[in-house]
This record gives C-alpha cells, structure tokens and sequence, in this order.
C-alpha cells in the first residue's frame, strides 16, 4: 500500500512551493485535514548541536494548545529519559502510532510527559532520519478521544516522511550553517 500517491492537496503543495518555510506552513493544515486531526506540528533539530525547535504548528482551532517556538534550543539531557517517544525517534526507529495516550504501554509513552507538554490523546511520533539521524519529528494527534490509526493515516505519513525528511535537512542546514 505504500505505493499509493500522496492525497492531492499535499502533493500539490511539494510540487508547487519552493520556499521551506511556504512549505512547512502549508503542509501542516492540508496534513491535519486529510488525516482529520486537531493539531500537526514539526519539530526540526540539528543532530550535530542537539538544537531544535517547534518552528511550525497548524491547530484545528483556538481552543487546541499551540505547539510554537521560533529560537533553537539545546534539547534537555534527560529528555530520552523522559520521553521513550524522543528516544525511539533518536534511535531512528520506525514512526510511532499511538492510539491512546492513556493506555500505551510506559515503554513507549510517558502519559505524564505527554499530559503535561502535549495534552493530546492520540499521536502519530513520525521520526524524519537520514543515515542514522535524526533532523525533525512531525507530529499529528488528536485531542479527547483516542483514536485507530488506519492504514491510509500510516500510508500518508510513512510517503510523507520520505518526502519531508530532505527538506528538513535543507531547512535545518539553513538556518544553522555549520554544514558543508
């Protein structure tokens, strides 16, 4: 199923914008309306520097917690600790779908964690890795219900990763110009 083309309005944004940022803003709400949730954002980080940054966030509406920060910031030591979720994404495992928050299994998801950063039910943890690193996290999820990740979701996403992973790379190399 993996062979599946793109929904139309997501693959018509990477075929017609050029600009990164035009991108990313894009993406996020025509994202979160094909999978019909309440609230998609990308985390970017530099692997070499352990910055990162929410610098993209689209929300369903006003009531849904934004997700948003513009300046690069040194990710927590603890945070692998913490967040089995963000250690799986720096072992550059496969993405994570969570169906509910309340009811993982504490090996994958720390529900306190994710209640007291996120506030979501249900999560799809999409690591976007290149050779053995990881440069960003695009998280779609779901706000008071959980919710069955369909295999159209995980189609979407998994094409999704594919494509969004070297423009990752290209934005985070931008904007910290430390690479070749």
């Amino acid at each position: 199923m993996t062979d599946l083309a793109l929904p139309t309005t997501i693959q018509s944004i990477l075929d017609s914008y050029s600009e990164l940022d035009s991108i990313f803003a894009a993406i996020l709400p025509a994202l979160g309306e094909v999978l019909e949730c309440d609230r998609c954002f990308l985390y970017l980080r530099n692997p070499q520097t352990q910055l990162g940054k929410v610098a993209f966030c689209w929300r369903r509406n006003q009531q849904i917690p934004i997700i948003i920060d513009s300046d690069w910031k040194l990710e927590p030591v603890s945070l692998p600790e913490e967040d089995p979720l963000f250690a799986a994404a720096l072992r550059t495992d496969p993405s994570v779908y969570v169906e509910d928050v309340e009811t993982a299994s504490p090996e994958i998801v720390n529900k306190e964690f994710e209640r007291r950063n996120f506030g979501h039910r249900a999560l799809i943890h999409a690591h976007l890795c290149e050779n053995g690193q990881l440069w960003g996290i695009l998280q779609p999820c779901v706000f008071g219900q959980k919710r069955v990740w369909s295999e159209f979701d995980r189609t979407v996403v998994t094409q999704l990763e594919s494509q969004l992973t070297p423009l990752a790379i290209a934005y985070v190399k931008a904007e910290n110009e430390i690479f070749d």
